[in-house]
């Protein structure tokens, strides 16, 4: 994910302890890109230790994963549309980067959201296979960097998914900027999926996949280390990324998945 507002450090201009973690994180999920909500973490004190120390023990045994695939099989898509004329290769490897991402964050994210607001931890959940390291895709660009046309685009396509933050584009959008023959066809490319309030949905579907695993992933957890001075504030914008943000971007990730092939 990427933002207009939202205080972030990029992995480009990481000091070498964030950049450490970073390096962490990407080899825990098996992507070559950090999402907004961990660059966000970043850029207050404290906190991205904060959830690494959690996370880092479920991205290690496998739970994560585990969380991610149950996460995915929830969901059941109409209908693909067919994909772009000629789409480049690399659009269907960036697409595989941000479910990869999306899913897994969204499992582990909310497992440790809801172990800090009381949830006990449950039965551990059978470990899965982290899958191939996937290639980091271009760099992301700078929504304001854009032409004027693209901007309008990528702000009608975050319309769709009514975010209460208003800070929030999602980063697959922004990136897709990059291909903007293909970015202009999205709209229609994900209308089988909007249709009736499906994205909402979807959506929903996918929030109570991640609280249902939220249980087992507790278990993995690392222990919590003493709460930053930064932390109420983040908590409060961690909600919506995992009850709004990320869940609305995972059907969209495998919408695109299955009609790229």
């Amino acid at each position: 994910m990427s933002a207009t507002s939202l205080p972030e450090i990029r992995e480009a201009e990481a000091p070498p302890a964030i950049a450490a973690i970073y390096t962490g994180l990407n080899e825990g999920i098996g992507i070559g890109q950090v999402n907004l909500i961990w660059r966000h973490a970043a850029a207050l004190p404290g906190v991205l230790d904060w959830l690494c120390a959690q996370a880092a023990p479920a991205l290690a045994s496998g739970a994560a994963a585990a969380a991610r695939d149950r996460i995915t099989a929830a969901i059941t898509l109409p209908s693909s549309a067919p994909a772009p004329a000629a789409v480049p290769a690399g659009i269907a490897a960036l697409v595989e980067v941000y479910h990869r991402g999306n899913t897994t964050n969204l499992g582990l994210l909310t497992a440790i959201l809801l172990r800090q607001q009381g949830m006990a931890p449950g039965a551990p959940m059978v470990p899965a296979a982290r899958g191939p390291m996937l290639s980091a895709p271009p760099p992301l660009p700078r929504l304001t960097a854009l032409a004027p046309a693209l901007q309008a685009q990528i702000h009608t396509l975050t319309a769709a998914h009514e975010l209460s933050d208003g800070a929030v584009v999602p980063s697959l959008y922004l990136h897709l900027a990059l291909w903007p023959d293909v970015l202009a066809r999205l709209p229609d490319m994900l209308a089988p999926l909007r249709a009736d309030g499906g994205l909402a949905h979807w959506r929903d579907t996918a929030v109570e996949a991640a609280h249902l695993a939220a249980p087992g992933l507790i278990a993995a957890l690392g222990a919590a280390p003493a709460l930053p001075s930064a932390l109420p504030a983040f908590l409060t914008r961690l909600e919506v990324f995992v009850r709004e943000v990320i869940p609305g971007m995972v059907p969209v990730g495998l919408f695109l998945r299955r009609a790229l092939g």
